[in-house]
């Protein structure tokens, strides 16, 4: 299992990360969820996704905290509103990004999903915020196939210049497997599992369970690890505490056999045909 996935602009990042989704909105768990993310960082899951509609900023500006002092250490990841995305909303949006994360450069800005500013405008906002310094690379997220061919024919290289899909995937969404993942691949790009174990839901089932009694694992290990044995694929599992992060962090070691694939995709098959992106 590699340890990290390379960009199409060269940058090496973590194969296994942190999400942020419903972090930073209680101000109770806050000392929890800081000590989260920085017991992450302590081992290595030093990309960190965020996005400015998680707690309509909430969750960066407690990833800005979690991260003071160590900025140079971490790939930081935000996303943009669709109806933030056009020309001057999306630079407006990311600089707002950048304040509450106390930081003057995003490692990764990404348009959280399609809406109704054409690709080509949000593309080019995109590039302007790279030629700017404020952002070293950008993305998309829940982005389906016929999306991405769109944004290959946008004129001037912009489409080029994309650097990942972050797509829903995981056991049971394993529809980005009969095209999306290919055509990453095939151009480069690092695919961005957000909830790698479906929020949880999937950890009860009996075959993803035997697995992980078979390695003396957790279930949530299991299904991060075989999310991380994809090729070319950056898994970011949400957590709000520090255990919960050293349980994922320990999936990295986890290797799974023929077995074990074999009953996992009796209990998940894989899909037989295109299967439109889910989106949570």
């Amino acid at each position: 299992m590699t340890t990290t996935v390379t960009l199409p602009d060269g940058r090496a990042v973590p194969a296994l990360g942190q999400g942020t989704w419903f972090l930073g909105e209680t101000p109770s768990r806050r000392a929890d969820e800081l000590a989260a993310l920085r017991t992450g960082l302590d081992l290595g899951l030093t990309l960190i996704d965020t996005a400015e509609m998680y707690g309509e900023g909430a969750a960066e500006e407690l990833v800005g905290e979690a991260v003071a002092g160590r900025r140079d250490d971490v790939v930081l990841v935000s996303k943009v509103y669709p109806w933030n995305a056009d020309a001057r909303g999306t630079v407006a949006a990311c600089r707002a990004s950048l304040r509450r994360l106390g930081t003057d450069r995003l490692d990764l800005y990404l348009l959280h999903w399609r809406g109704g500013v054409p690709l080509a405008e949000t593309a080019a906002a995109l590039d302007a915020l790279v030629q700017a310094g404020d952002v070293l690379g950008w993305g998309v997220s829940n982005l389906d196939v016929d999306d991405l061919r769109e944004l290959d024919g946008i004129a001037g290289g912009l489409g080029s210049a994309c650097q990942t899909d972050q797509v829903l995937y995981n056991l049971s969404r394993r529809g980005p497997e009969h095209d999306l993942l290919p055509i990453l691949r095939e151009r480069g790009l690092a695919a961005m599992a957000y909830s790698p174990v479906e929020q949880g839901r999937i950890l009860g089932d009996p075959a993803l369970r035997k697995v992980a009694r078979r390695h003396g694992a957790t279930p949530a290990q299991v299904a991060l690890a075989w999310v991380l044995a994809g090729e070319g694929v950056v898994a970011i599992p949400r957590s709000g505490s520090a255990a919960h992060v050293r349980e994922n962090a320990a999936a990295r070691d986890l290797r799974l056999g023929a077995e074990d694939l074999a009953e996992l995709d009796a209990a998940f098959p894989p899909p037989s045909g295109p299967v439109p992106l889910d989106m949570l």
